[in-house]
């Protein structure tokens, strides 16, 4: 099945600058890019080979397609592709609930959803959210969340972000925030399809405060019992994706995005192993192993 992650966030949060950061560090990951609109989202001219009526053709073939009203003919069309996408990325409108987008991949069998990220202000997101107009959709936004990306945290003032952070919990109290400047962050935190190969590749997580790590079952475990640790606030994962034997001799795929996991069938011959992207200082060795 093919991933499936709604960003979503109200106007001017920096969704635009997010997709377009993940546009030039695909690095061979073919994204395909949906939003409503094309005038909503701004593709820096520089990464565009071509545009018909409604597909613009990236650099490193990735796509990005207008859906209009119809999403779920904009996914079929994406399965029909060849070669398929390796992950789809859903721009929600600034006053979309993401929710609703994930519910509908349920009857769309070729896809699975690999978690909500929203982006926040960091300097207005409180005051966005008493807003008469606006309020109710940024916090059923926040609501939605997998992970949030604290966005402009340059621009908040001295002290304020730790409130900021402490407000966004009580919001959503299981939800992963990863602090960003200019919608700037690790791929693999966005897309899981980027956590197993940069791991495979070497490559340091940036920025500092998180860390990805490999854990190997030391023999059979319950698949979701396992994956539903993983998803608990307190491990400090962010993301975690990777194959394990369960009691019954089958292998099992493994996927926590964070509160949200997932755990589906997978061939005999894959080799266990987890891999774990989360905060340095609260994800640790010692507590990832105990679990397995």
């Amino acid at each position: 099945m093919i991933p499936v992650t709604v960003i979503g966030g109200y106007l001017g949060s920096g969704k635009t600058t997010l997709v377009n950061h993940l546009l030039r560090n695909a690095n061979g990951v073919r994204l395909a890019v949906l939003v409503n609109e094309f005038g909503e989202l701004a593709i820096d001219e520089d990464l565009i080979e071509a545009q018909a009526d409604d597909v613009i053709s990236i650099a490193g073939g990735c796509v990005c397609c207008s859906f209009g009203n119809d999403l779920t003919a904009a996914l079929g069309n994406m399965a029909m592709m060849d070669p398929p996408p390796d992950h789809v990325l859903i721009e929600s409108s600034g006053v979309a609930i993401p929710s609703s987008i994930v519910n509908s991949l349920v009857f769309m069998p070729a896809f699975r959803a690999d978690g909500i990220v929203v982006l926040v202000d960091a300097e207005t997101v409180q005051r966005s959210a008493s807003d008469k107009y606006m309020g109710d959709t940024v916090t059923r936004q926040i609501a939605d969340a997998d992970i949030i990306l604290l966005n402009k945290v340059d621009l908040a003032k001295a002290g304020a972000l730790e409130a900021t952070r402490a407000w966004l919990h009580i919001q959503n109290y299981a939800v992963r925030v990863v602090e960003s400047i200019h919608g700037v962050v690790p791929p693999e935190i966005v897309l899981e399809s980027f956590l197993v190969r940069a791991r495979a590749g070497g490559k340091h997580i940036e920025p500092s405060h998180l860390d990805v790590m490999t854990i190997m079952p030391t023999g059979p475990v319950d698949a979701r019992v396992l994956a539903r640790a993983l998803s608990d606030l307190s491990v400090g994962l962010v993301r975690a994706k990777g194959f394990v034997t369960q009691l019954d001799g089958t292998k099992a795929l493994i996927q926590v995005v964070g509160r949200r996991f997932d755990v589906t069938d997978a061939k005999a011959e894959k080799a266990d192993g987890i891999v774990c992207l989360g905060f340095k200082g609260l994800m640790s060795r010692e507590t990832l192993e105990a679990l397995v």
